[in-house]
């Protein structure tokens, strides 16, 4: 039986995006004016169909059904959660790893003093939310023990401001719990709850909100030439069964994001097609996160004008993905790339 899936495309962002909704030409995505679309593509694993919005009809009963049905989650308002608004996105979610050995920062705030003072200036220059690490999980890191973590989260947890939101990138369910009661108010296991079977109970029973994110293997082996049928397809069905799953065991709310998770697993190929499509997720009905910071990919794609930081690679890939509707971006430089924002929204009114 052929699988069909629904992208929204062509997208129109801020008061272009509004008049062109007023005449009816393009639809918002969840229910924000500020961006809205005019084209759909059709995609099955063997075709691809590139149609407007008011073509819709002419598709057969039952691809038009699908196409329908899709379209009215994509068009859908979402609600915020916890502290976080899903309305002016996208949202930046800042990045504290405490780790000796994460791959861009490793060893810069694994102090608790240091920790601090960064988390502090994410939050001032404009971060919505950060995801703190005590793990690192770039590719070829091995996994340490769950007292060790620990140890390298816990002072900075203990002191987090109630008001804000804190993310906690753990894949153990021992962390989470410990992070869910010293105030953390969302989950982000980069093994896409597949590396601790009890994290899904920590998640239920707690009620918290968390990322699904991801990953072909765990971060030791995961750029060992990964391999899939269709990556863009192969993730947006890893999502789609891990929500079933989430819903029979009776996870049933809907504060969860989805991370693609670019760079784990995944070839620069693979990365660029998730990227280019990424508005392909927005048919699950969640929102969407992309961490494309510093990454692998940008050295891949700039050769001889790299650098340390790949700030112009993060900036563009970053824009890129709003032009798509992601919602979140984690990012290292949250004052960068909010400035690339702010200027970005100024030249598109």
């Amino acid at each position: 039986m052929t699988r069909y899936y629904t992208r929204v495309c062509n997208f129109y962002y801020g008061s272009r995006s509004k008049l062109l909704i007023r005449q009816k030409k393009t639809l918002p995505l969840n229910g924000n004016e500020n961006i809205s679309f005019d084209k759909v593509e059709v995609i099955t694993r063997k075709s691809l169909k590139r149609i407007s919005i008011h073509q819709i009809n002419i598709l057969s009963n039952k691809i038009k059904k699908i196409v329908k049905k899709d379209i009215k989650i994509i068009t859908k308002r979402k609600k915020n959660f916890k502290n976080l608004s899903l309305k002016n996105t996208p949202s930046i979610m800042g990045v504290l790893n405490v780790t000796p050995d994460s791959f861009s920062d490793g060893g810069k705030y694994n102090k608790n003093n240091l920790a601090k003072k960064q988390l502090e200036y994410l939050f001032k220059k404009g971060a919505d939310l950060v995801d703190i690490g005590g793990e690192s999980t770039r590719p070829g890191s091995k996994p340490i023990s769950s007292k060790i973590e620990w140890n390298r989260i816990k002072n900075i947890l203990k002191n987090i401001n109630k008001k804000k939101v804190i993310s906690l990138d753990s894949r153990k369910s021992s962390i989470m719990e410990k992070g869910i009661k010293s105030g953390v108010k969302l989950i982000n296991d980069v093994s896409g709850l597949n590396y601790d079977k009890n994290s899904i109970h920590i998640l239920k029973k707690y009620k918290v909100p968390f990322v699904i994110h991801h990953s072909l293997g765990n971060p030791d082996v995961m750029q060992n030439n990964p391999k899939y049928k269709n990556v863009l397809l192969d993730i947006y069905d890893f999502f789609e069964e891990k929500i079933k799953f989430l819903r029979k065991v009776g996870i049933n709310h809907n504060n969860i994001i989805l991370d693609p998770g670019i760079g784990f697993g995944k070839n620069l190929k693979h990365n660029i097609t998730i990227i280019k499509n990424i508005s392909i997720y927005h048919s699950l009905g969640l929102p969407i996160l992309l961490g494309v910071s510093r990454k692998r990919f940008i050295k891949e794609l700039s050769n001889n004008n790299d650098s340390t930081l790949r700030i112009g690679g993060t900036v563009s890939s970053g824009i890129y993905a709003m032009m798509q509707g992601v919602q979140l971006l984690r990012v290292h430089d949250v004052n960068e790339i909010k400035q690339s924002i702010k200027v970005f929204r100024e030249l598109i009114k």
